[in-house]
């Protein structure tokens, strides 16, 4: 078990989440208390899946800019369509999630028929559905309808609902990436495109469904949000952009693609919303949070660095003159 976790580059950020955890209550007393605990899960959740979103698109050897205009998109769909033009719940929740989806699928094709870069083209996908946004809303965010909220709000066995759901989708994600064919081929296409392509493999099929799979997980991401929240604010997505990348960095998947470690970047997300938590709860302003957070993940990042070269150094016979 030490060798896999110190092999693993995935291990860092499991190990500093367990540190951050045990040293909260003596920094802060009372940060782990019910309420906070229970209060800061659900945002956790949201973002976990919204990493696990970014790790897909990581994957393929991209960087998904598009994250605040799909989170827009799915919460003003989620709710302005039931408020604005009479949908029912369930429907509304389909299109949030769905159509999301679909315009992945359109920056995936974009990216790999066209040969855009995938900065640019998740980025104008992002300007596309922000404008959107504000055509659909006129500028007015709209309430989520009480099921959605009520849903969003409960506690089953007193955990949130979101983290109940959060962690069936990372069990599920987690089998599918890790363990299947498909995840075997996504990674295979995530690390080299001519090799995949020589065995076979449809890498632009690959690739167009990653953008697609990780739409739906914004879109989820934003219903949970607009039923949690109530009322969003239209571009709330903006704080999801770099925190959906530092989770899926600090969980170890390489920004130049390949395996993804798709459940770590959900623990990247439980750590980042923890820590800040933890700093407002110390008090400290708010330019102080944004150093010492940027420190921390400075740690992470060089900690998880350095663990696969202190395993190699434990493990590597010793030589004999």
């Amino acid at each position: 078990m030490t060798n896999r976790l110190l092999s693993s580059s995935s291990g860092a950020i499991w190990a500093a989440t367990l540190v951050l955890f045990l040293v909260a209550p003596a920094v802060a007393p009372g940060s782990l208390d019910y309420a906070a605990v229970a209060g800061m899960l659900p945002f956790a959740s949201i973002l976990a899946i919204t990493a696990a979103g970014q790790t897909l698109v990581i994957q393929q050897r991209g960087l998904d800019l598009s994250v605040p205009g799909m989170l827009a998109f799915g919460a003003v769909l989620a709710s302005g369509l039931p408020q604005w033009h009479g949908w029912p719940v369930p429907l509304a929740i389909a299109a949030a999630i769905l159509l999301p989806g679909a315009a992945g699928m359109i920056t995936g094709l974009i990216v790999t028929r066209a040969g855009v870069m995938p900065l640019v083209a998740t980025l104008g996908m992002n300007a596309f559905l922000l404008g959107l946004v504000f055509q659909l809303s006129s500028g007015t965010p709209a309430g989520a309808p009480a099921g959605l909220a009520g849903f969003a709000k409960s506690k089953v066995l007193g955990l949130p609902s979101t983290l109940l759901l959060a962690v069936a989708i990372f069990a599920v994600a987690g089998l599918v990436v890790q363990r299947s064919t498909i995840g075997r081929k996504l990674t295979a296409v995530g690390v080299s495109e001519r090799a995949s392509a020589a065995a076979g493999f449809r890498v632009a099929l690959f690739q167009t469904s990653a953008y697609g799979g990780a739409g739906v997980l914004y879109g989820l991401a934003a219903v949970l949000y607009t039923g949690y929240v109530t009322t969003p604010p239209l571009f709330f997505g903006d704080g999801y952009l770099l925190a959906s990348i530092a989770a899926v960095v600090l969980g170890g998947t390489a920004l130049t693609g390949g395996l993804a470690a798709i459940v770590a970047s959900g623990i990247g997300a439980l750590f980042l919303t923890q820590l800040g938590q933890l700093l407002r709860s110390m008090g400290l302003p708010e330019p102080t949070q944004l150093i010492v957070q940027a420190g921390v993940l400075l740690a992470v990042v060089l900690i998880r660095a350095s663990i696969p070269m202190i395993h190699r150094r434990l493990t590597q016979a010793p030589t004999h003159a």
